[in-house]
């Protein structure tokens, strides 16, 4: 019996021993996990903390360096983005007006453009090329100094017309315009009476000339912002300048309405000789007509005398 229960008190022991070595097994196991979500969560929390700070030094360095007034979302407002129409004017005095107009037709072609309108006026010392001229834009510049020396500038007048707002909105309407078209084709191709078909095919005509009219304003504007036009005139030694002083006085007065009467007397005598045959014509018939009219009423009538009738007596009045 005693050695029983001496087996007994030992296997209790050690199940005693191995409970509590369990125990400190799981506690420590415990102890550890609680020390790695705490670890975890402040290297998370740290690193949340830095990601806001690293983002907002970012933030205003950007800020920093970012030019004033523009935001975040602010278009880009750059000469080079932006859609303008160069137009320019030029008038030039040069030696011989020939030679000139090829050295600017050389000047533009060799800039990417090209030559639109040439009229010459006389071929002497007064002679006058009317050129106009197609370059890049980003060569108009350039051409109207190549131009410029050519020989002695009168006049020079630059143009510009910023049309970006105006190409933003055509793009927005053109890409509405072609879902309408498209909406209107989707809705002809389940047309089932003749009815619907014939309208849905009014519809869809109106809708995609509405939709040419707008690329055709498009391509227009993309063709003028694309290539600049400078229209010179190229004049010789001895050509007149196209803005003369303003004169005034008795003598400049009476030049202008000599030069008046001159010019009335002239319509006057223009449209007395336009109808001159028209009167030969039709007068010298109408005055013989007249003439013989005229002879006929002065011709006397043969009446007979007519006799007077006999007094009549006075009556008297009774005593």
């Amino acid at each position: 019996m005693t050695t029983m229960g001496a087996g007994m008190d030992g296997q209790v022991g050690r199940r005693r021993g191995a409970l509590l070595a369990a125990t400190t097994v799981a506690a420590a196991l415990a102890l550890t996990g609680c020390g790695a979500g705490d670890s975890g969560a402040k290297d998370t929390a740290g690193s949340a903390a830095e990601a806001p700070a690293a983002n907002g030094g970012a933030g205003r360095d950007a800020a920093a360096n970012a030019p004033e007034g523009t935001g975040a979302g602010a278009p880009d407002l750059r000469v080079d983005q932006r859609a303008i129409i160069y137009t320019g004017t030029m008038r030039v005095q040069v030696d011989d007006v020939d030679a000139a107009a090829r050295e600017a037709a050389a000047v533009t072609t060799r800039a990417g453009g090209f030559v639109g309108g040439d009229q010459r006026h006389s071929a002497d010392d007064d002679a006058v090329a009317e050129l106009e001229l197609r370059v890049p834009a980003a060569e108009f510049a350039g051409v109207v100094e190549e131009i410029t020396k050519l020989g002695r500038q009168q006049s020079r007048e630059i143009n510009t017309q910023d049309v970006t707002e105006e190409t933003v909105d055509l793009e927005a309407r053109i890409t509405s315009q072609r879902a309408r078209v498209e909406s209107a084709r989707r809705l002809l191709a389940r047309a089932t009476s003749i009815t619907d078909l014939v309208s849905l095919e009014n519809e869809l005509g109106r809708r995609e000339a509405d939709l040419a009219s707008l690329e055709a304003k498009k391509r227009r504007l993309a063709d003028l912002t694309a290539l600049s036009t400078i229209t010179v005139s190229l004049a010789g030694p001895k050509a007149k300048a196209t803005e003369e002083k303003a004169e005034t006085g008795f003598l400049v007065g009476l030049r202008g309405g000599w030069k008046a009467f001159v010019v009335s007397m002239t319509v006057l005598l223009t449209v007395l000789g336009a109808l001159l045959p028209w009167l030969v014509a039709f007068g010298v018939p109408l005055a013989v007509l007249l003439v013989v009219l005229r002879r006929r009423r002065k011709t006397p009538a043969l009446v007979g005398p007519v006799s007077a009738p006999p007094p009549v007596p006075a009556t008297r009045s009774a005593p």
